[in-house]
């Protein structure tokens, strides 16, 4: 990874092996037995090994992992002939699809160069997400509506942590980034697994006062904001820990700032800005302003990455339209570190946020026995993506919308009202 000698490895590995710990025993609760699917990008080997370890000693069936490579990422776009960026590789998402269905556990180490394909073709790049998206979509949803308990950790790759802390020799930056992953991960104190039980219960109290409110909408006001959301019919709030429907309670998200929901796809009216760049698969996509029209929206802007941004908005009829809102305080460990993550794991439990595309079907009273069909009339918006970009700051207001027109303060100034 670096020059340095082993003794002074940059990345803690006792902090380490505590998330690992975490991502089996907090992220997943994999049970006895259970297959495990994991993806990874090569230089998290290190975190890999560990939470096989982790997996086998909690039981684990099978561990399977698959690895991604900046280095053959980028072969592709110098040497690939242009067919073969409509094409992916869809054997190995309808196999992932199967494994979901029969049980298997999904875990995602993520730490990829956010920056990876910025100087790439912005068609190729569209072209080849659109086609892994498409390829994808039967694993998604499994994932989307719930089926099995998955997590997401991260991992201080080299690349990353150099676009992080720029200013820094790459031994310096890997170790802040590790230091960032760990504090924010909540492994970095003396039992993690009391933290994360207790960080739950608080962000549990949350969605309770949410679903209980039961708001038709809400309204986002802050510079270049004026938005109102709605809330699809029957909506329910998350936040932390939630159960999938094989019965296993799991933290998808390590980590985890956010209490959110699925918006109305037919109800989303006014303008936007976002609060921090989005990283989206190798671009860096910065100062977004989008206007919403009956759910759906009809203007685009960036200062970087607009090209990209609207070939996204194009991927089908849903990747206009918003299938989740979050809300997270300002004042959030993630926000309070000063720390722009160029990772949306990272940078959405900064701010609150909302998400193009797919919603979460687990986000509607009973939603495990709802159909498809019943999730649309319900407001539920389907496609091929799921984008979260941030809205959030500390000059954003929040105000819930009842039925009757009536308003309660959610947020001022972003913090919980």
């Amino acid at each position: 990874m670096t020059s340095t000698s082993p003794n002074h490895h940059p990345v803690d590995h006792a902090k380490l092996e505590k998330l690992a710990e975490v991502a089996v025993k907090v992220g997943l609760q994999l049970q006895a037995g259970q297959d495990l699917l994991m993806t990874a990008p090569v230089a998290a080997m290190p975190l890999v090994r560990l939470i096989t370890r982790e997996a086998y000693k909690a039981g684990a069936g099978l561990v399977s992992t698959f690895y991604s490579d900046e280095e053959t990422t980028l072969a592709r776009y110098e040497y690939g002939h242009d067919a073969s960026f409509d094409r992916a590789a869809t054997w190995l998402y309808e196999g992932m699809a199967k494994a979901f269905s029969n049980n298997t556990a999904r875990l995602a180490i993520s730490g990829d160069n956010p920056m990876l394909l910025s100087n790439q073709d912005p068609n190729k790049v569209a072209r080849a997400n659109r086609a892994n998206s498409a390829a994808y979509k039967p694993a998604l949803e499994k994932i989307s509506n719930f089926d099995t308990n998955w997590n997401i950790v991260s991992y201080p790759n080299p690349s990353w942590a150099k676009l992080v802390f720029p200013n820094d020799p790459e031994a310096i930056a890997v170790a802040k980034l590790a230091k960032a992953i760990f504090s924010a991960s909540r492994v970095d104190v003396e039992d993690p697994i009391a933290a994360w039980a207790e960080h739950n219960a608080n962000l549990h109290k949350r969605s309770a006062w949410m679903n209980g409110q039961r708001f038709a909408a809400l309204h986002f006001q802050g510079p270049g904001t004026d938005l109102t959301v709605g809330l699809a019919e029957g909506h329910e709030w998350h936040g932390g820990s939630s159960t999938a429907k094989n019965g296993i309670t799991c933290n998808p998200n390590i980590p985890t700032e956010e209490v959110f929901t699925t918006p109305h796809a037919l109800r989303v009216e006014g303008h936007v800005s976002s609060t921090k760049p989005l990283s989206h698969q190798g671009t860096l996509i910065d100062n977004i302003q989008v206007r919403f029209e009956g759910g759906r929206i009809i203007e685009a802007k960036a200062t970087r990455g607009e090209e990209v941004l609207n070939k996204v908005l194009d991927t089908d009829e849903g990747a206009r339209r918003l299938g989740e809102v979050a809300l997270v305080p300002h004042s959030s460990p993630i926000s309070a570190s000063g720390i722009l993550f160029y990772n949306t794991l990272f940078d959405e439990n900064a701010s609150c946020h909302i998400a193009l595309g797919q919603c979460y079907s687990k986000c509607f009273i009973d939603g495990a026995s709802l159909s498809q069909e019943q999730i649309k009339a319900q407001g539920g918006n389907s496609s091929l993506i799921h984008i979260d970009w941030m809205i959030g700051s500390d000059k954003v207001d929040i105000d819930g919308i009842n039925a009757d027109g009536s308003r309660v303060a959610v947020m001022r100034k972003g913090e919980w009202a």
